[in-house]
């Protein structure tokens, strides 16, 4: 009998991982929320165009990337958030595995912009389907962008699993909503093909909780505190 399993191409391989990790639009809004506060931003803006068919875009003004980290970040269990097994017993960080930018690139089109304060020029970089198509100097503010087009145009049959727009929108607005709520020190903004979603500015976690679900459950929050060896 003829041999019958063979290693697939790292080109399909890739795009089988990635769905396990992008499912849809909104987990890309989580993974560069996240990376976003990772970077310790003071300030997160979020576009979604087509409910992110066609555009997911994360801005921030955080720590940025310098040219080899710019590039490293699309690698597979590539990152800078831990360096040994001990470190997974102490993470202080919302991500950590490697995963999440590697299989966004794997699936979409990417442009990255980002610098960090030291520099005087930024980078930046251009992805399709895990490939780096480009990598030059640019002019940039301090912090990262990350553009992410035509999710899925290489996967159609994940791309037609997506529901319709407006469950796919529902699904970004809980998981800005998920991240937003629970970061009140930092400052975000919501823009939903051209028109604004959310505008939250920095403050108190009970000015937050307002800020998206309305002023009348502020009137009905009670403070609670309770603290355990383990919990605080």
């Amino acid at each position: 009998m003829l041999d019958q399993i063979k290693l697939l191409p790292d080109s399909i391989a890739n795009q089988i991982a990635a769905g396990e990790v992008i499912q849809r639009p909104a987990s890309v809004v989580k993974e560069l929320l996240e990376n976003a506060l990772d970077a310790q931003a003071s300030h997160i803006n979020l576009i979604v165009k087509d409910a992110g068919r066609t555009l997911v875009q994360i801005t921030d003004d955080g720590k940025g990337m310098s040219p080899t980290d710019a590039r490293m970040c699309f690698e597979k269990h590539a990152t800078s958030k831990i360096t040994s097994a001990h470190d997974l017993f102490q993470l202080q960080t919302l991500g950590f595995r490697g995963e999440a930018l590697a299989s966004i690139a794997a699936i979409s089109h990417v442009q990255l912009k980002t610098k960090t304060a030291p520099d005087e020029l930024g980078t930046e970089i251009i992805m399709e389907g895990s490939e780096l198509k480009s990598q030059e100097n640019c002019t940039a503010n301090t912090g990262t962008s990350f553009s992410v087009k035509n999710l899925f145009y290489n996967v159609p049959a994940r791309r037609n699993f997506l529901k319709s727009n407006a469950a796919e929108l529902r699904h970004i607005i809980e998981e800005f909503q998920r991240v937003a709520m629970v970061h009140p020190q930092v400052s975000f903004t919501f823009y939903n093909n051209g028109s604004v979603l959310y505008q939250l500015p920095k403050g108190a976690l009970k000015q937050r909780i307002a800020q998206i679900f309305g002023k009348k459950y502020e009137e009905k929050l009670v403070p609670i505190e309770e603290q355990t060896d383990d919990l605080k």
